[in-house]
């Protein structure tokens, strides 16, 4: 029987794991900020309408009175309002891009709370003030809405690294590809969630999805002020490590001689360790952190898969719409069904990658069938029901990779043997990690609305896969070596046999 203190250590760290990381504050927090996200990409047929004169588009009676619609139109054409909304959601990346960068940075100095609160909250505003108050006032301004899309993208920046990182310092490595991956469902949830909100209150305006998206979230982050633990260390306890190896590289240069005098000297080690007094983590640089060992390749492959998973997310109600002729509402609620694949893909890929003790063969394999889900994706049929499953499918394949390698990866590489003795870099390696995606997806997201305007949605599609091919190449030294430790691996247990 457990000692009174103890059994109270494991209860506070039981409860902080159940309600504070998964069912309450630490995953909520996403779930919110990627909720008033796809708002912007749910409602794009209306501000494409709303942005476009009376003869240029056969929605606009339903958005505008059209004896004032002549003064509100930003743009001559649809097309010209389309490739805006592109260059939008480029711009929105390239500085959640920039801010992911120093967020990381920002978030292994400064308390996580509070940087998440500010994320959350700063987020909230901008995004009301862009989609409400604009409309609300008839301000309709390029270089406004270009101005409040950046600063939307710098704070909301501030939220992924610290989330990250927030889990991290709750759970060791043990488990942790099935645990983060079916924690980084949260980003589809919230994605379900935003495209719920969005299109039961369209029918009023746009502004009013993005008015209960902005409220909601701003809510949120009050409460993550006042209600989030970031660390075992705030409740008293020491950190929390749930397996021996929590601190082995997740790759390796080194032959497996000198492997083995690793684990040899293991027990050595950690009884070493356990004499030192305790020291303070210190946060590393940001070049350091990149030069960290599978940094710059996930990085690089994260940039070009991120760029087909956000193009589904910033464009897919759109194409649905605009392909198939769907209502705007029947399409955003028909999207979900990629998000709902995504979760699964990610909690399934991560709960076998723990099994197997490596990532990267089951990433290869997934983005391999992910090329082939794109390709008969991109010639759905007429039917919901068809483009539903499709849909699955293809966010099985693409979204589940994509939620590994943002969340199980990045922590992996964030908690690897080069960090002992200087831990904080949860939230630096992760902000490196997924600033490069979203590079890669804001170059992606202009490129998409040029290819669809000058050759079509098919060419799009085999865009998607051009790059989802180029993710595969850039952690492919990761697979051969992870394959051939597993074979080595096997062959010794043969031998023993």
């Amino acid at each position: 029987f457990l000692e009174p203190n103890i059994r109270s250590t494991c209860s506070v760290t039981v409860f902080y794991h159940i309600v504070v990381d998964f069912g309450g504050l630490c995953s909520s927090s996403y779930v919110l900020l990627h909720s008033s996200r796809k708002t912007f990409s749910n409602v794009k047929v209306s501000i494409s309408a709303q942005w476009t004169p009376t003869l240029q588009n056969g929605s606009s009676s339903a958005f505008s009175p059209p004896e004032t619609w002549e003064d509100n139109h930003l743009f001559a054409d649809e097309a010209q309002a389309t490739l805006f909304l592109g260059a939008l959601d480029s711009i929105f990346l390239f500085s959640y891009a920039v801010g992911l960068y120093l967020s990381g940075v920002i978030g292994d100095r400064v308390n996580l709370r509070y940087v998440l609160c500010v994320g959350l909250c700063g987020s909230a505003v901008v995004e009301f003030l862009f989609g409400t108050v604009t409309e609300w006032l008839k301000i309709y301004n390029v270089y406004l809405y270009c101005g409040l899309w950046v600063l939307n993208g710098l704070l909301q920046s501030a939220v992924w690294p610290c989330v990250v990182a927030v889990m991290g310092n709750w759970f060791g490595k043990s488990g942790r590809g099935f645990i983060f991956g079916l924690w980084s469902a949260c980003a589809s949830v919230g994605n379900i969630l935003g495209a719920f909100l969005a299109s039961s209150v369209l029918k009023y305006g746009y502004e009013y999805a993005f008015l209960v998206t902005s409220v909601v979230q701003f809510a949120g982050g009050i409460v993550v002020f006042f209600g989030l633990l970031t660390s075992p260390k705030e409740t008293g306890l020491g950190p929390v490590e749930t397996d021996s190896d929590s601190h082995r590289p997740l790759m390796s240069d080194e032959e497996d001689e000198v492997e083995v005098e690793v684990y040899a000297q293991r027990d050595h080690t950690i009884q070493q360790q356990e004499e030192l007094p305790p020291q303070t983590p210190q946060a590393i640089g940001f070049c350091q952190a990149f030069c960290l060992p599978g940094v710059l390749p996930y990085s690089l492959a994260y940039a070009c898969l991120k760029l087909v998973n956000y193009s589904f997310f910033f464009w897919l109600p759109f194409y649905l719409s605009s392909n198939f002729g769907w209502k705007e509402a029947e399409a955003d609620r028909l999207s979900v069904w990629y998000d709902v694949g995504g979760i699964i893909g990610g909690t399934v890929q991560g709960l076998i990658s723990d099994f197997m003790g490596k990532r990267s063969p089951v990433l290869g394999l997934s983005l391999l069938f992910a090329m082939g889900a794109l390709g008969g994706y991109s010639h759905s049929p007429n039917d919901k029901v068809i483009n539903a499953v499709l849909l699955a499918i293809t966010g099985f394949f693409t979204g589940g990779p994509s939620n590994m390698i943002s969340s199980a990866i990045s922590a992996d590489l964030g908690r690897q043997d080069a960090l002992r003795g200087s831990q904080e870099a949860l939230a630096t390696v992760t902000g490196i990690v997924d600033g490069t995606g979203s590079i890669g997806a804001a170059v992606g997201q202009y490129l998409v609305s040029l290819i669809e305007s000058k050759l079509g949605w098919m060419c799009v599609f085999y865009f998607f896969i051009v790059m989802t091919g180029g993710s595969i190449v850039f952690i492919s030294p990761l697979i051969f070596r992870e394959v051939r430790a597993i074979w080595r691996d096997r062959q010794a247990s043969q031998r023993q046999l």
